[in-house]
């Protein structure tokens, strides 16, 4: 029998206001399915009739009735001409019944393949959702010219019409992949067509396209030491054997490359500042790389991901630019220079990797939203992105600058920073004997997200301390941010 309890638990579904987006009969379906799902309702279990259900629950004889034959048209119920409904006997070997809908731990232990392990034990990569202070890595988003944008998308929508609304080129549309070539060209130095441009999600899909279509499992890649995290598990995870090549001041100490007997299959660069030390690499060292990528026939990935906010001088020209050889596969990302929703980046391939790697990228995610790609590709072309880039760098080097004194100022007993020339986060080493692990920790349960430089190493011949990304944070909220850590790392070093 169709019993007072669940009748009322059919009403409560029905009252929800978590369920107030579905019709009424929808409700009444879904919650008697969750009644015989629960093992609430049995086998042959007879249902109230529709006349005396929908008196019931206020609602007319026909709601009653289309939740019926819905419920009878997936085989939940069997409905017999005079005699009423019942609940199905095809209900018995619902898998789980009664225990089905609530979770417990799994029977049988998780096994995921070896690649899929490694993924998980890494962690992936996990991005500062909200920019808390000092988040590395998120840009200033209260200022961005938001009236020029929607403007610009509202003259897409009107010249596109539903075109826009259709896919997207996998290699990404072409006025986009026009706008950046003639902004790498003009800004960076390099040498880029329209042709040779892969339009991507982010940076993270274009080094795991790397890590997948150049490299094979077990084949070795130089790193720099300390790396880029999301690099070295993009890397780990394709399942690439990473050689870490130690740090200067002027970069990797490319020499290390022609020492190691086993020569690698490819080399990743963060050569306009170096993750996560800021250390721009030098020309020289940069015409060495090219040429060891040349007699061994490997690739140069060089990952350009902020090389837009440099504040000494006019940066240096891009690896990619100076190759003749066409061994260079540039990386590129608005998520930096813009804002992080935008989800959008893009790589300039050799002619000949252009097919094999737009190729893999539609076994990824297919292709990039037209509409976000149309409107940035209106936004560069009218010289707003150029606008907003060179008003972003000047705010950014003064937050450098103000993020500096106030280190020095409340956090000189426990840390001495090590100032970039560019870039949208500043490295701090300690001076002290505090446990990096639990002053990011402790930061964290105060407000304060660090980014700990400890697993960016690969060697133990280094000083632990933390990134302080400043960028996305006004002078005030740095200040504030800044005598609140103080009081995290004084309590920490009693």
């Amino acid at each position: 029998m169709f019993k007072h309890a669940q009748l009322e638990s059919v009403k409560a579904w029905v009252l929800d206001p978590a369920n107030r987006a579905l019709p009424l009969h929808a409700r009444i379906q879904r919650a008697i399915r969750q009644l015989i799902l629960d093992g609430a309702l049995d086998a042959a279990t007879p249902l109230p009739a529709s006349r005396a259900l929908a008196k019931s629950l206020e609602v007319s004889r026909d709601t009653v009735e289309s939740a019926y034959s819905q419920l009878h048209a997936e085989g939940f119920i069997e409905r017999r001409v005079g005699s009423g409904s019942f609940v199905s006997e095809r209900a018995l070997r619902l898998p789980g019944r009664g225990t089905a809908w609530r979770l417990g731990p799994l029977r049988v232990p998780l096994r995921l393949s070896q690649r899929g392990a490694a993924m998980y034990r890494a962690g992936g990569v996990r991005d500062f959702l909200t920019p808390r202070p000092f988040a590395p890595g998120l840009p200033e988003t209260r200022t961005f010219p938001l009236p020029t944008w929607e403007r610009l998308e509202r003259q897409v929508l009107k010249d596109w019409g539903t075109t826009a609304l259709l896919h997207s080129p996998p290699q990404g549309m072409e006025p986009l992949r026009r706008a950046i070539a003639n902004y790498v060209n003009l800004e960076r130095g390099a040498h880029a067509t329209p042709e040779r441009v892969l339009v991507v999600t982010s940076s993270q899909q274009a080094l795991t396209l790397c890590a997948t279509v150049l490299l094979d499992v077990g084949d070795r890649i130089f790193v720099e030491d300390p790396v880029y995290h999301g690099a070295r598990k993009a890397f780990d995870a394709a399942g690439l054997e990473c050689v870490p090549i130690p740090l200067d001041a002027e970069g990797m100490q490319v020499g290390h490359l022609r020492q190691v007997r086993q020569p690698g299959k490819a080399v990743f660069l963060t050569p306009s500042h170096q993750f996560p030390t800021g250390a721009t690499l030098a020309l020289d060292r940069r015409l060495d790389i090219i040429d060891w990528a040349q007699q061994h026939q490997a690739w140069i990935i060089e990952d350009d991901y902020d090389s837009e906010f440099h504040y000494e001088g006019k940066p240096t020209a891009c690896v990619q630019g100076l190759d003749p050889h066409q061994r260079t596969i540039y990386i590129g990302t608005f998520t930096k220079s813009m804002f992080p929703g935008l989800r959008t980046a893009f790589m300039v391939l050799p002619p000949e990797l252009v097919a094999p790697m737009t190729a893999a990228r539609t076994l990824l995610d297919g292709h990039s939203a037209p509409i976000a790609q149309l409107t940035l590709a209106r936004f560069m072309e009218g010289g707003h992105f150029g606008a907003h880039v060179r008003t972003m760098r000047a705010v950014y080097r003064e937050r450098r600058d103000v993020l500096e004194q106030l280190v020095r100022k409340h956090l000189a007993d426990f840390v001495e920073p090590e100032v970039p020339d560019g870039g949208m986060q500043m490295p701090c080493r300690f001076i002290r004997d505090i446990p990096e692990l639990e002053a990011v920790g402790a930061a964290q349960r105060a407000g304060i997200d660090l980014l700990g430089l400890t697993p960016l190493h690969a060697s133990g011949a280094f000083r632990p301390g933390f990134l302080m990304g400043f960028a996305a944070y006004a002078p005030t909220e740095l200040e504030v941010a800044v005598k609140n850590l103080a009081v995290v790392l004084r309590v920490l070093d009693r």
